[in-house]
């Protein structure tokens, strides 16, 4: 259930018209890990497995191989879920010790979180997997957007598009909020087993801090994205090793960290 109609008025001029207007939908999925209240998402509903892989993935709560067992889930008409996750606690990663148990909204990937030293992983930037050609991008963008079945309707969710080195299509999801669209992604390519083919990420929107951190945990080192960047995103794309690239529409880009990625 991505989108919803309603009953809305639309104007123009003199005139007023009743019409079906589609709007993405919106709703809270509660979630439980081992029967103990972890956190809540606000997110368009559908794909929700793709959604908690990535976002637990992203998070350091769970990164084994092993499919995620929800062993129960309610979800009312409206969308609104309730999923409780079993994981054995050998499984659970340090960072469940600094759980948020806050609202999390669908334009903050990390709002709730209890510490600054959180957002910044201890590890080494990441190595190219496969340069980008930058004349491939017209293209991977047109991809992207004939897949963009919800915008399409609504004009209201966002994308992210993976693909891999070779500049072939992997998987695309859309959500309401933009990093929910890059952890249905992530989340896709573990349930898969396709995580080290992901090369390229492209999001139809901005790109703040956790966009770069999701990532940076997938190892996916190119990032290309509609919209504008943020000083956060920038200054640790640099050091992550991830080739940041902004305002990439009608043939032009702006790339703001590590072009070295590019071919």
């Amino acid at each position: 259930m991505q989108t919803s109609i309603y009953k809305s008025l639309k104007k123009q001029a003199e005139e007023s018209i009743e019409i079906d207007d589609y709007l993405v939908v919106e709703a809270p999925i509660e979630i439980s890990i081992n029967s103990e209240p972890f956190t809540m998402v606000m997110r368009t509903p559908g794909s929700d497995l793709q959604l908690l892989r990535g976002l637990l993935f992203a998070e350091d709560i769970y990164k084994s191989s092993n499919p995620l067992k929800m062993i129960s889930s309610e979800t009312d008409r409206n969308g609104f879920t309730k999923v409780n996750i079993s994981i054995k606690p050998s499984d659970l990663g340090k960072s469940y010790l600094n759980k948020r148990s806050l609202l999390s909204v669908s334009s903050c990937g990390i709002c709730g979180k209890t510490e600054l030293g959180n957002l910044k992983p201890n590890k080494k930037p990441l190595k190219s997997k496969s340069l980008l050609n930058m004349d491939k991008l017209p293209i991977m963008f047109e991809v992207m957007r004939s897949k963009q079945h919800t915008f399409e309707l609504t004009g209201g969710s966002h994308a992210a598009v993976v693909f891999d080195k070779n500049h072939n299509f992997i998987c695309l999801y859309e959500d309401i909020g933009r990093h929910n669209a890059v952890d249905k992604c992530i989340g896709d390519l573990i349930h898969t087993d396709r995580l080290k083919k992901g090369t390229f990420i492209l999001v139809s929107g901005r790109v703040s801090y956790e966009i770069i951190s999701k990532a940076f945990f997938a190892k996916i080192s190119t990032i290309v994205a509609v919209s504008a960047c943020s000083t956060l995103a920038v200054d640790y794309a640099k050091e992550f090793g991830i080739c940041l690239i902004g305002f990439s529409r009608k043939g032009k880009s702006t790339i703001y960290a590590n072009p070295s990625n590019i071919l």
